[in-house]
């Protein structure tokens, strides 16, 4: 039994395999079949896709190829337009260079002809905010404030007044343009009229009958070791017309110290004015006709009333301010109570108003002035207890003119949010120094004078300034060459 259902379940089994490899043959038949019927169609399908493609890409390379032939015209007309563009640069740039080479000639000369004219490049220094005032213009309102004293001079001495002013005056000028030159590089100094002044403030301090070849002397000192060794206007440490007194005593001592120089009855005009003793005869107006005019003194103080007039010209004009003078003549007429004092009044007057308010060698700010009036009243006080009389006046210069500095660094205004009270503890600590300080010079000074050391100091300072000078001569030719180098 079980080998009989052994083989019908093999029968069964082969008959399905069989059933199956049919199956699959048939299917195969049909495809095979249909692929067979369907091959000329096929065919047909692909030559005709041959052919499409063939056209489409025959249409392609025609557009192409008119495309390129387009592309090749643009492009030969772009080379044309880049090339007249070029050229048209080029041109451009030719007569840009052209011009650039001509303007570099142009600057190249002037840049020659400036180093020509001056050896120094001049740079403007601070305040950059100014006014419309010049120098020039201050300048002729003090020459108009010292005409009346002029005019005084010549009633009393008359044109010997005269000569030694123009003398003074003319040769202080000619130095000045003749040694602006190779001090200051340049010719247009004496435009500012400050050497004018320096002459006539010099010829003031002298006596009337001082010989003109020694005026000449002082006047030339005056500008050149006063102002121009300095550095010009502006720059000097002490008063020129003081500077060129000095040399005038150092080199000429006999001469003006003599008694010969200060009084000629034959040469004298007119020894004095009798108006207010007109009205009555009193010690008073005596007094009064005597600061209306005088014949003693040197040639700017014969008349107190012309520099009280010039001096209030001055204020008027605001070229000075009133604190140095009053604070003078205060501690001045202070000093007079406790002893006499060999000073003038137009001598004091005449330092006062247009010696001592010098702005170079004078303090800026209101309270330094004041100090500076203060002092200078003292140190007259001091010199005259020590029995100086001549040469009392051009002394308390050159012993206050370098304080004027150092007084405006101990004045110098509070700063807005700094205490008040101790800035102004600190400033007072520093006058009490400065005071202390100015007294000793003043003392060392007199010391020189009295063992007869003055002529030593003034060559000593003639040694310092000229040694100063060509160092710093030496320092503007390096500059000079920088500047060339760099341009």
């Amino acid at each position: 039994m079980k080998n009989k259902e052994k083989s019908l379940m093999e029968e069964i089994l082969n008959r399905e395999k069989s059933n199956g490899k049919n199956g699959l043959l048939d299917n195969d038949d049909t495809l095979l079949n249909s692929t067979v019927k369907n091959l000329p169609e096929a065919k047909k399908t692909e030559q005709l896709q041959n052919n499409y493609f063939k056209n489409s890409e025959i249409y392609k390379t025609d557009s192409e190829i008119k495309n390129l032939n387009n592309l090749n015209t643009i492009e030969k007309v772009k080379k044309n337009e880049n090339k007249k563009e070029t050229e048209t640069i080029k041109k451009i740039f030719s007569k840009k260079e052209t011009t650039e080479s001509d303007e570099e000639i142009k600057r190249k000369k002037i840049i020659k002809k400036f180093f020509k004219k001056r050896k120094l490049q001049v740079l403007s220094f601070t305040p950059y905010i100014r006014t419309e005032i010049e120098i020039r213009n201050i300048m002729k309102d003090v020459i108009i404030a010292l005409f009346p004293a002029i005019i005084s001079s010549a009633l009393v001495y008359g044109t010997r007044a005269l000569l030694l002013i123009a003398f003074s005056v003319l040769s202080a000028v000619v130095t000045e343009k003749l040694f602006s030159k190779y001090f200051l590089n340049d010719n247009n100094s004496v435009h500012d009229l400050s050497a004018v002044i320096t002459g006539i403030l010099l010829a003031m301090t002298l006596a009337p009958l001082t010989p003109l070849p020694i005026v000449i002397f002082g006047a030339c000192m005056a500008v050149i070791f006063g102002k121009l060794i300095y550095g010009g206007i502006g720059k000097n440490i002490f008063n020129p017309a003081v500077i060129g007194r000095e040399f005038m005593t150092v080199f000429f001592s006999s001469t003006m110290s003599s008694g010969a120089i200060w009084f000629s009855q034959e040469l004298l005009q007119l020894s004095g004015i009798k108006f207010f003793t007109g009205f009555t005869n009193s010690p008073f107006t005596n007094y009064l006709d005597g600061l209306l005019l005088t014949s003693s003194g040197s040639v700017g103080s014969y008349s107190a009333f012309a520099l009280i007039l010039g001096g209030l010209y001055l204020l008027l004009k605001n070229r000075i301010s009133w604190h140095i003078p009053v604070s003078l003549f205060a501690t001045f007429f202070i000093i007079t109570i406790f002893g006499n004092i060999p000073v003038s009044i137009g001598g004091l007057l005449l330092t006062g108003i247009f010696m001592a308010t010098d702005m170079p060698t004078s303090p800026s700010s209101a309270p330094g002035k004041i100090y500076y009036g203060i002092m200078l009243g003292l140190i007259i006080g001091l010199l005259s207890m020590f029995g100086i009389k001549n040469e009392i006046l051009s002394y308390v210069l050159l012993i206050l003119n370098p304080f004027a500095r150092i007084i405006n660094k101990v004045f110098r205004p509070v700063v807005f949010g700094y205490d008040v009270k101790e800035e102004i503890l600190k400033q007072s600590e520093k006058m009490i120094l400065l005071t202390l300080g100015i007294f000793a010079f003043a003392i060392i000074f007199l010391g020189f004078h009295k063992i007869g050391a003055m002529p030593y100091l003034v060559y000593l300072y003639i040694l310092i300034s000229t040694l100063n000078l060509i160092s710093s001569k030496n320092k503007n030719k390096i500059i000079h060459k920088n500047l060339k180098n760099a341009i």
